[in-house]
């Protein structure tokens, strides 16, 4: 059963370029995330990902709208008073191998959260128990992070995660740059993390592995959520214009099924230059003239399942 307060919520949410108010990165997004949920959140290069990840963790500053954890604000907090709401989550950021101290090692950077945090020292016990939940033996705590693979790395970066015992685990490109056999064992490790209660935002441009192991979809489009809805639903009928060509332009391996026109015209607008009316119009294969003078509202389609746009695709 669903919980009734969402370990994340955003209300509005927007970011503006800093130093350029009224440019925005994040153009209201508003979304919730309960606890042993997992939400993919996908789109292309520069459509404000990561961004999102960064202010739900108080690195960028929200211009307007709301971020709620476990039901109490962030958005607005103080430094201080940001600290010890931090606690509840964390993230896994895109390079994890670039977030690590080169000077420490990998005992000392599992436990530093929990150091920050004020919770106490972390023994050498509960050390090896956090790598080996992360799939890693007790022998990488006395390595350095140079010594690491790419995939040890990331459970390296998870362990440290789990250090806090967080309520919410923000995950930037998990999967990049791993091998296949690599990425499974990355996401298998989310599936165990959600069994425990966590709720996970998985961010990603590879629709293909996030389709595995979310159980809802968010789609973003030049920093605006265009659709949200249950994975299942959303590639067996997406509704918006932008999920269908996302889905068509994933690689096909059979030769006789491949597609001979790109999936999307044009290129992505500028956030500078946003365009008038629906901000897809120029690129959508489904425009009409409405589309380009009025911006679309959001429409609810099904259970959790919404799409701003004016004239959804069929769900058949």
């Amino acid at each position: 059963m669903t919980q009734l307060v969402p370990v994340l919520a955003t209300n509005g949410l927007c970011v503006d370029v800093p130093a350029r108010k009224n440019r925005m990165i994040l153009a209201d997004i508003s979304l919730a995330l309960h606890g042993g949920e997992i939400l993919g959140m996908v789109g292309e290069s520069g459509s404000g990902k990561t961004t999102f990840g960064q202010a739900v963790m108080g690195l960028v500053r929200p211009s307007a709208g709301t971020i709620t954890l476990d039901g109490q604000a962030l958005a607005g907090s103080s430094a201080k008073e940001f600290r010890p709401l931090r606690r509840a989550a964390a993230l896994l950021f895109q390079d994890p191998a670039a977030s690590f101290n080169p000077r420490l090692r990998i005992g000392a950077i599992v436990g530093e959260p929990r150091r920050i945090a004020g919770i106490g020292r972390v023994t050498t016990a509960e050390l090896a128990t956090l790598v080996e939940r992360a799939g890693l033996s007790a022998s990488v705590l006395r390595k350095f992070p140079h010594a690491l693979s790419g995939g040890q790395a990331r459970r390296a970066a998870v362990a440290r995660a789990l250090a806090v015992v967080p309520r919410l685990i923000i995950a930037d490109e998990p999967t990049a740059g791993l091998d296949v056999s690599v990425q499974g064992g990355i996401l298998n490790l989310f599936l165990d993390i959600r069994e425990q209660g966590t709720a996970l935002l998985l961010i990603s441009h590879n629709l293909a592995v996030i389709r595995h192991v979310s159980d809802r979809l968010a789609i973003l489009y030049l920093g605006r959520l265009v659709e949200i809805g249950p994975t299942d639903a959303i590639f067996r009928a997406p509704r918006h214009p932008y999920t269908r060509a996302l889905l068509d332009a994933e690689p096909e391996a059979d030769p006789a099924r491949r597609r001979t026109e790109p999936p999307l015209m044009g290129e992505v607008p500028s956030i500078f230059a946003r365009p008038t009316g629906c901000e897809f119009h120029a690129r959508c294969r489904f425009v009409r003239p409405r589309c380009r003078d009025e911006a679309p509202g959001v429409t609810g389609i099904g259970e959790r399942h919404s799409v701003r746009c004016h004239f959804p695709l069929g769900g058949g």
